[in-house]
């Protein structure tokens, strides 16, 4: 199994001040087809969990009879993640990459959410997932189309210029923008049955009691992400922060509306022969 390439691995390290992105996030606004699909009693395995906002619900959904584990490659937020969670009784984390989970045929439910976005190789990590869900269970991906994301109005022109650069700094290192769309072709690719693809369009407007930290996203990325852009000669330093300073303006006085574009895949192991492989 390759490893992924060192710039990939740079670029989708979490950098300080993004822990601000994921705690915004819970399992209910941010992944609404693996929130309907728990059920009490079930296992899970929550790939990429961050610092554990979303797989905190998934613990509470599938109650003290079941079992969740959340993994990420950075230890840090494994860290904040345990010392904001650690006294639920049903919920573990783990620090791991995507590539090689230490887990087989153990789980009822494995969730990447906004996960293979950032790999090199994401079939691969796919091919982990699938191994480590019990014969008959159940893989499910959420991920975006990044080209696919609609403002309105049009962002600024720094925000806009800033988003394309944006793109093309992952593109280089080998991530697919439009991986939402490829995940059908990918779950099938590694055996992987009845799979079925949701819609999960993530629609904000100014009538929604978080439009600002929903619309502000974006003004969040170019004071995180944004500073690794410019280390990478990506973007210049006085982009970077235009593009935010504009956001935040455009986010209080002008904008209407966000459409982000993502895909929730789903698929199931297929169960064993009867009989076993014995």
């Amino acid at each position: 199994m390759p490893e992924p390439a060192q710039t990939t691995r740079q670029r989708a390290h979490m950098p300080e001040g993004s822990q601000k992105i994921l705690n915004a996030r819970s399992l209910q606004t941010a992944n609404r087809r693996l929130a309907a699909l728990l059920q009490p009693g079930m296992r899970v395995l929550d790939i990429g969990c961050g610092t554990g906002a979303i797989t905190r619900g998934i613990a509470a959904a599938v109650g003290p009879h079941g079992r969740v584990v959340g993994v990420d490659v950075n230890a840090n937020l494994i860290a904040e993640a345990q010392q904001a969670y650690g006294d639920v009784s049903n919920l573990s984390f783990e620090a791991h990459d995507a590539y090689h989970l230490p887990f087989r045929d153990a789980f009822d439910i494995v969730s990447a959410s906004r996960v293979l976005q950032w790999l090199s190789q994401p079939i691969d990590a796919l091919r982990a997932m699938r191994d480590a869900t019990a014969p008959g269970g159940r893989v499910v991906v959420l991920d975006y189309n990044h080209e696919r994301a609609v403002w309105e109005p049009e962002l600024p022109p720094g925000m806009q210029q800033f988003y394309r650069s944006f793109l093309q700094w992952r593109a280089e290192a080998g991530m697919d923008n439009t991986i939402a769309d490829r995940l059908v072709e990918l779950f099938e690719q590694v055996g992987l049955v009845d799979v079925i693809a949701n819609p999960q369009p993530e629609r904000t407007t100014r009538m929604d009691p978080d439009f600002d930290v929903r619309t502000g996203l974006w003004a969040d990325v170019a004071a995180s992400r944004g500073h690794q852009m410019v280390q990478d000669g990506i973007i210049t330093e006085q982009l970077r922060a235009l593009a935010e300073v504009e956001h935040r303006a455009w986010v209080q006085e002008a904008a209407v509306a966000q459409d982000l574009y993502l895909l929730a895949v789903e698929g199931s192991r297929p169960p064993e022969p009867a009989g076993g492989s014995g």
